[in-house]
């Protein structure tokens, strides 16, 4: 098996390079044969060891692979902890790409970067698998920022594009502050137990238990909850949590192939399965996990308010991104780490299936991407839409739908848990049901249904993707509706993760929960006696009554509450905030910095002072080289007498 781990994230990584740097030679095809294969391996791999861990014939695997530097006693390497936690990241990640290399033959067909896209996500796949294949905080740290870099490149694919470039550089930026909050939680991690190796952190931690640091003096800071705050910082820029969020919306600028790949499987769910692989340490500290379940909560419920004003297809569906994204961590908050992968497992493909879809609407509608020049859609693309059918009724949780048993799940482990904040959070994530509902089924019905609200032009071009467009939506589309009923029971009520998640007894909220739990068919049958399915009925009834039968609802409260809409549509205020605050603030720093501490200081005074005190100096000495005899005795007189007074008057 250690061939077979290795090999998984080298195939993609060849895939990558096959088509970066031969490309041209290797043809359009070949290029996207050579990554195809690459990333087709490392899923038939992932499903190996996935049945493997099954079937019990696969232990964990938790083995060095290379050593690369010993430094100060400390020791960096490469090295793979394959786990069923593991091994369910591994298949999401690498069939979800698969899906996206293959939607990308037809999404990119004639772009003149397609070599150079399809080397980027196979990048980008092996970038992934190194992070949640890693059994020490380097290698963790090293897949981090790669699926940052890559990332950043493929956000501002199209360079020429300014809005792609300021996307892009505002992706990397963002995710520097998290980044950083990152670094400092592994200095904390390497200073406190002495190594970077996963296995012996989980060991040492509970030896740090009531140990405290001093960040400030007189001040005594738990050094778990100092640790696993600063990790979560994190997970905050990666996986877009509130304040860190601002990234993601913009993402939408690269091409939406990539976006499925961000959104659904790859770089926005390595926050949360950070934090899985880190209960052992998250679990000692209650305080963290409140922190953590109360950003998860205002992330869920505040994006997806502001999902409600959007019109670009792409970013009401980011924006459903970043509020699931809140759901997932809501559950890391709650200890719930079962349910948080149980969801980031279900939400990948209907995810994937949504932005896929959207990205066969914008190319039916020629690059056209605002929803309000749509319309009835239905006739003219019927797999497009029984498939983006599929995916929004698995996102608002429908019963029976791979989203219902997830979300559920989540919000009974939420309202079950006694952790602080947790009343606070169930309410969130309650309105969040509702909301979810509304935007999704908005963006639906003013898509596929009502009167057609686009050219006679684009009437007359209008058809169903080709197949290699919606084939993968169909195999998304299987999933998205039966994976939950089938993985629910062994993933949250059984002994599936074994060790890979470690829980407190005090804080096993789906210990509690699986006491009644009986089946996929009782869970949807008790789903029926909650709250959460009639306010997704609600919202979903809502939209489809303000914007098929009165639209005039939604132009009656835009007047009414334009405030609200215009706080919503400004996205609270958080991007103002970043450009006048802090890239205007820093711009405004960096000017002073110039004009005082460059001009003035360094040129003025260090530089140039410098050579004018010389020459001045130099006029003064130079008046003393007068040539005349009588003046340089007169000077060596005077001098003398100087001498013979400091030794007469010193002795």
């Amino acid at each position: 098996m250690k061939l077979l781990y290795i090999l998984t994230p080298l195939a993609p990584l060849c895939g990558a390079i096959a088509a970066g740097f031969f490309g041209r030679k290797l043809g359009r095809v070949n290029s996207h044969r050579a990554t195809i294969a690459g990333v087709g391996i490392a899923f038939l791999f992932s499903l190996i060891a996935l049945f493997a861990n099954l079937s019990g014939d696969g232990a964990v695997f938790d083995e060095t692979i290379y050593t690369w530097m010993i430094s100060g006693g400390i020791t960096f390497e490469v090295g793979f902890l394959v786990d069923r936690l593991t091994v369910v990241m591994m298949t999401v990640v690498t069939s979800v790409s698969l899906m996206v290399h293959i939607y990308t033959i037809g999404y990119m067909h004639d772009d003149p970067g397609y070599q150079r896209f399809f080397s980027y996500i196979s990048l980008f796949t092996f970038a992934m698998l190194m992070l949640v294949m890693a059994n020490n905080f380097m290698q963790l740290f090293f897949g981090w920022e790669a699926v940052g870099l890559v990332s950043y490149l493929l956000i501002g694919f199209w360079y020429k594009k300014p809005t792609a470039i300021f996307a892009n550089l505002k992706a990397f930026l963002v995710n520097r502050v998290g980044d950083f909050g990152f670094l400092l939680g592994i200095a904390a991690v390497l200073m406190y137990t002495g190594t970077l190796n996963y296995s012996e952190t989980f060991a040492a931690a509970p030896a740090l238990v009531g140990q405290t640091m001093e960040i400030f003096p007189g001040a005594a800071w738990s050094v778990l909850t100092v640790t696993c705050i600063c990790l979560f910082i994190g997970a905050m820029g990666k996986s877009a949590q509130i304040p860190l969020h601002v990234w993601l919306p913009d993402s939408m600028e690269g091409p939406t192939p990539i976006s499925a790949l961000i959104h659904a499987a790859t770089m926005v769910t390595a926050g949360i399965f950070m934090v899985a692989r880190m209960s052992p340490l998250f679990e000692l500290s209650e305080t963290a996990l409140s922190f953590v379940l109360i950003i998860g909560s205002l992330t869920a419920l505040l994006m997806g308010l502001i999902g409600i004003v959007q019109n670009d297809i792409k970013r009401v569906v980011a924006y459903s991104t970043l509020s699931q994204l809140g759901y997932m961590t809501v559950a890391l908050g709650a200890s719930a780490y079962s349910a948080a992968i149980f969801h980031l497992m279900t939400h990948a493909f209907f995810k994937a299936l949504l932005f896929l879809a959207a990205g066969s609407v914008i190319m039916g509608m020629h690059h056209e991407q605002d929803i309000r020049k749509m319309g009835g859609l239905k006739k003219y693309m019927p797999v497009t839409y029984w498939t983006s059918l599929i995916g929004s009724l698995a996102l608002i949780g429908f019963p029976g739908f791979s989203g219902f048993f997830s979300k559920d799940a989540i919000i009974e482990a939420v309202h079950g848990s006694h952790i602080t904040g947790s009343g606070f959070a169930y309410i969130c994530v309650l309105l969040g049901v509702f909301i979810t509902a509304f935007y999704s089924f908005r963006l639906f019905f003013l898509v596929f249904h009502g009167k057609e609200r686009f050219d006679e032009h684009t009437r007359e071009h209008l058809h169903e993707s080709p197949r290699v467009v919606t084939v993968p939506l169909i195999l998304l589309a299987i999933p998205s509706v039966i994976l939950g009923a089938f993985t629910i029971g062994p993933m949250l009520f059984g002994s599936y993760f074994g060790g890979a998640i470690q829980v407190a007894e005090n804080h096993d909220v789906l210990a509690e929960l699986g006491q009644h739990y009986h089946g996929a068919f009782n869970f949807v049958f008790h789903g029926f006696k909650t709250p959460a399915l009639y306010l997704a009925l609600s919202g979903t009834l809502l939209a489809g009554y303000i914007y098929l039968y009165n639209p005039g609802i939604a132009e009656w409260c835009y007047r009414k509450f334009g405030f609200i809409h215009k706080l919503l549509d400004n996205k609270y205020g958080f991007d103002d905030f970043n450009q006048k605050v802090f890239a205007g603030g820093s711009l405004r720093l960096a000017d002073k910095l110039w004009s005082v501490g460059d001009v003035k200081l360094i040129d003025g005074v260090m530089v140039n002072g410098t050579a004018n005190s010389i020459g001045l100096f130099a006029q003064v000495v130079r008046t003393l080289q007068s040539g005349y005899l009588y003046h340089y005795a007169f000077a060596m007189i005077i001098g003398l007498l100087a001498m013979l007074s400091i030794f007469i008057f010193t002795t």
